[in-house]
C-alpha cells in the first residue's frame, strides 16, 4: 500500500501540470491572434500627413534615398510593409521634389 500512496502522490502534481498545459494551449488558440488572418482583413494604411513617395526593394538602398532626401532638406521616413520592400515617406509640401530625387535616384527603386 505505500507504493500505491506515493505513486499516487507523485502522479498528483504530474496530473495537474498536464491539465494547466492543456487549459494554456487552449485558451492560447481561442484568443490568440491570427497574424495571417490580421494581415487578410486590413484595410489600406492611413498614411497620416505623409505622403508615399517611393518604393524600393531593399533597405540599404531605402536608406540611400533617405539620406539624399536628408541632404536636400527633405525630412523622411520608411514603413518596411513587407519582405523585401521599404516605402519612403515625406510630408505633402516636399513630395513633388522628393518624387523628382527618387525617379533620378539610381538605388534599384
Amino acid at each position: 500500500m505505500a507504493v500505491a500512496d506515493s505513486l499516487l502522490h507523485a502522479g498528483g502534481p504530474v496530473i495537474a501540470l498536464a491539465a494547466f498545459a492543456l487549459v494554456a494551449l487552449f485558451t492560447r488558440w481561442a484568443f490568440g491572434s491570427d497574424l495571417a488572418r490580421d494581415r487578410r482583413h486590413r484595410g489600406p494604411v492611413d498614411d497620416g500627413l505623409l505622403t508615399h513617395v517611393a518604393t524600393l526593394s531593399r533597405r540599404e538602398s531605402a536608406l540611400a534615398l533617405r539620406a539624399v532626401l536628408s541632404d536636400a532638406g527633405i525630412r523622411s521616413t520608411l514603413r518596411f510593409p513587407a519582405a523585401h520592400r521599404a516605402e519612403v515617406l515625406v510630408f505633402p509640401e516636399d513630395a513633388d521634389r522628393a518624387r523628382q530625387l527618387a525617379a533620378s535616384f539610381g538605388g534599384g527603386a
